[in-house]
């Protein structure tokens, strides 16, 4: 019976946690939907217009391409600095690595808000605003990212790196050959999380990318929603499209991501 209702409240919390993705589905292809009748999910006559004035609204195509550009760079890139970072903190020993390790994690108690304007005069000082490196540069490196990489490179047997180290591998060769195989579900979970944050961003973009051709899909739906009137079928048909890849890349890596986090001790 304790197990049947321990059932029972996982399937109403996932109930619970699917109904807005559904409601906005239902809302994308119901003619004319609107937030004001409130939440249902009986649909007459569906139809996917919506979808085909998102495509008349805004060069949707394009967003998407740039916003899956941005979000897959800036994930290897997080990836790569953040292994890298991880395996120098947790294998190397140099003076003040504990001192400046907790600088460096220092900066995930600093909101993006803060550093917006100082980033923007360095983009315009490099003149590089209104480009897709603009939109890259702030996301080359995570903080977070190094934190849970270098957990996970540290639950690593050192006696793997002597043995190693003892049949004449170099570190290059054991962070490739031998750490980076072992912490796969943490790199996977990097990766989600990098993917999600590029693919999410809306401030950053806002600030400095000016041209439609460089727009990010978070910054294009903005312009679906009117100042006076909003079409909110079509803007849900926005939210669908935002919505899906991220959900495909949570689908494709949940099982590392269960372990990752599991390994690392994030709570």
């Amino acid at each position: 019976m304790r197990r049947l209702w321990l059932y029972a409240a996982v399937l109403a919390g996932a109930a619970i946690m699917l109904f807005p993705f559904l409601w906005t589905v239902i809302t994308s292809i119901t003619p004319e939907g609107s937030l004001a009748d409130g939440p249902t999910l009986i649909v007459h006559n569906p139809t996917l217009d919506a979808y085909r004035a998102l495509m008349d609204a805004v060069p949707i195509w394009r967003i998407l391409v740039n916003s899956l550009l941005i979000a897959i760079a800036s994930t290897l890139f997080q990836l790569v600095t953040g292994s890298m970072a991880a395996y120098g903190f947790a294998r190397l020993h140099f003076p003040l690595k504990n001192v400046i390790f907790g600088c460096y994690l220092a900066t995930l108690m600093v909101p993006l808000q803060v550093l917006v304007v100082p980033l923007f005069i360095e983009m315009k000082t490099l003149n590089l605003q209104d480009t897709y490196f603009a939109l890259l540069a702030p996301t080359i490196a995570s903080a977070f990212g190094v934190f849970l990489l270098r957990q996970a490179v540290t639950a690593v047997p050192a006696e793997l790196d002597e043995a190693a180290t003892i049949d004449g591998a170099g570190h290059l060769r054991i962070f490739t050959t031998i750490v980076l195989p072992l912490i796969r579900p943490a790199l996977a979970t990097v990766a989600v999380f990098a993917f999600m944050g590029s693919w999410n961003s809306f401030l950053w973009p806002l600030v400095v990318i000016r041209s439609p051709e460089f727009m990010t899909l978070p910054l294009g739906l903005s312009t679906v929603q009117g100042q006076f009137t909003t079409q909110w079928d079509v803007v849900m048909a926005g939210s669908v499209v935002s919505i899906v890849p991220i959900a495909v890349v949570y689908l494709l890596a949940q099982r590392h991501i269960i372990a990752g986090v599991a390994h690392t001790g994030i709570k």
